[in-house]
């Protein structure tokens, strides 16, 4: 196949567009940076915004496939930031699936649509809900998800996947703000640290994506649905983020806040943060929520629907990061 894959700057794009073009896809990759796999007789890189639609048109041009995982992430920005990158950026690759005819449309979403601060314990993956005005990249996310999903019709087969919390070597989102932080003695958490969490090791969230692109057809029961990517072993937030700590070699010597006050220092922090520094503040309300309710899904619809499953345990995992820093 050919395949388009937006966003491949970041870990896990880059990682699927490096395993889509081992096994042999012919992969266009679109980013706004030079990415991080190297380029071959099957790869042909695009430097572009998502926010450029004749740009995107013209990379689409000639797909047959189409994974779409670029967006702007974090808490920093305003709202018309989040939507021109994430639903209007979205709307742009929707628009280039159908003008070339692509059959194929995999839309990287994120669990965050659905959580609005409460618990979810092996939930499916229901409907995005809009209409929060606490965090703009879930609700950019969700109503991109939304849009994509109605795009559907009898050329376009539509899927979107919501990998959770996804974490290996060279990550610098989740591993690496908990070691930079722990590190500094500055590792901050919500609540209790109790909460069961799924997450996801990079190996599990790239063969998903893969499976997903080769499960999608029109009229398959993945056709306009929406998925959680997970490993499916629920951890405590404490025991995730003791892990990270082992496998860098750093003292996890967290600090607890009670979450009712952790949510109340976010929402103040949020509004004060970006008026005095340029990096992403400590913590958010959203944050504060994630880190102190539970989240983790039913794994058994993605591994029905998608004939995936996690090939590497989160204990495996674990070991082959510690491999990995001490090789740093």
């Amino acid at each position: 196949m050919k395949i388009l894959v937006t966003g491949a700057g970041s870990l896990l794009m880059g990682a699927i567009a490096s395993d889509l073009v081992r096994r042999g896809d012919d992969v266009v990759s679109l980013q706004r940076h030079t990415p991080t796999f190297d380029g071959s007789a099957h790869a042909r890189h695009v430097l572009a915004d998502i926010r450029d639609d004749e740009a995107v048109a013209q990379a689409a041009r000639g797909c047959d496939a189409i994974i779409h995982g670029a967006a702007r992430v974090g808490v920093l920005g305003n709202w018309s930031e989040f939507e021109s990158v994430n639903v209007a950026g979205s709307k742009n690759v929707v628009d280039a699936a159908k003008m070339h005819n692509v059959s194929r449309l995999v839309y990287v979403s994120t669990p965050s649509v659905v959580h609005s601060g409460y618990s979810i314990v092996g939930d499916v993956a229901r409907l995005a809900v809009t209409g929060r005005k606490h965090s703009f990249y879930a609700e950019s996310k969700a109503i991109a998800e939304r849009m994509v999903l109605m795009a559907r019709n009898d050329y376009l087969a539509v899927v979107a996947t919501r990998p959770h919390l996804v974490w290996g070597p060279g990550d610098k989102q989740l591993v690496g703000r908990v070691v930079e932080r722990a590190s500094r003695g500055r590792l901050t958490i919500a609540g209790t640290g109790d909460a069961l969490v799924d997450s996801t090791y990079i190996d599990n969230a790239v063969s998903a994506h893969i499976g997903a692109i080769d499960a999608l057809h029109v009229g398959a029961a993945c056709d306009g649905q929406a998925y959680v990517i997970a490993n499916g072993e629920p951890r405590t937030v404490n025991e995730l983020m003791r892990s990270i700590c082992g496998a860098a070699g750093v003292a996890f010597e967290p600090r607890y806040i009670a979450l009712a006050l952790a949510v109340r220092m976010g929402w103040v922090i949020e509004r004060v943060w970006p008026k005095v520094r340029a990096t992403e503040p400590p913590i958010t309300q959203f944050v504060a929520q994630q880190l102190g309710t539970a989240h983790w899904f039913d794994p058994r619809p993605a591994r029905e629907h998608l004939g995936w499953g996690p090939g590497v345990s989160l204990d495996e995992g674990f070991a082959r990061l510690a491999q990995w820093y001490a090789l740093q």
